[in-house]
């Protein structure tokens, strides 16, 4: 580990809104500049001495922790599907970011469709990994092209009839002619760990993550009630 103090690396964008809650309610508050999105800034303090704070894009979390640039951090289950680091311990479902990752296809191709009689699919994805183990698993090859964003364009563009993207309402999909034809996972984010750094500061980090814990506890009993 290169940093003296705990780093925590924490998703630009919705996920980042969902979690900043549940860092005040655990006692982190971030500097001022930190939810200003027109600053260019990455690294921010807070009012914790010693734990900073790096913004950086999801799926960029998990590489910062596995390879040990941040400490702790927050990412979705997607990601740690696809990379499959195992310096990465996932300890705590924080239960935001909720969506799923599916297979999704033209409508027009739904009717006469049945997924279970596919033996070779060619799907555009940001997932290969996920998405080759996935069909492996029931005996179907995946050709896999990767994008990074507007996946939803590759069937009317003639790239690939089907895609495997993170759906939340689905308004997307349905605004461009796809339909959802099978769930391959229940998406949620997760507070991640880097191993090594579990073990050798361990008493640092594990009063954050039984923190983090004890509120998604509070917050499951509450709603339970």
């Amino acid at each position: 580990m290169v940093n003296d103090g705990i780093v925590m690396a924490l998703p630009k964008g919705r996920i980042l809104k969902e979690v900043m809650p549940m860092l005040h309610a655990v006692g982190i508050h971030p500097e001022a500049a930190f939810t200003d999105e027109s600053s260019r800034a990455l690294r921010f303090s807070t009012n914790v001495p010693g734990l900073s704070i790096i913004r950086v894009r999801s799926f960029d979390v998990a590489t910062f922790v596995a390879f040990g640039a941040a400490h702790i951090g927050v990412a979705g289950n997607d990601v740690l599907m696809e990379f499959d680091y195992a310096e990465i311990y996932a300890p705590v479902d924080l239960g935001i970011g909720r969506c799923r990752l599916s297979v999704a296809e033209p409508v027009e191709l739904t009717a006469h469709d049945d997924p279970k009689s596919w033996s070779h699919v060619r799907i555009a994805t940001k997932y290969p990994g996920i998405t080759r183990r996935h069909f492996a698993a029931r005996g179907v090859q995946a050709e896999c092209i990767k994008l990074n964003g507007a996946m939803e364009l590759a069937p009317s563009l003639g790239l690939c009839r089907r895609i495997v993207d993170l759906v939340s309402t689905g308004r997307t999909l349905v605004e461009n002619g796809l339909a959802e034809v099978e769930v391959i996972a229940e998406i949620s984010s997760r507070l991640i760990v880097n191993r090594a750094a579990y073990k050798t500061r361990g008493q640092e980090l594990m009063p954050w993550v039984e923190r983090f814990r004890l509120l998604v506890e509070e917050r499951n009993n509450a709603a339970a009630a």
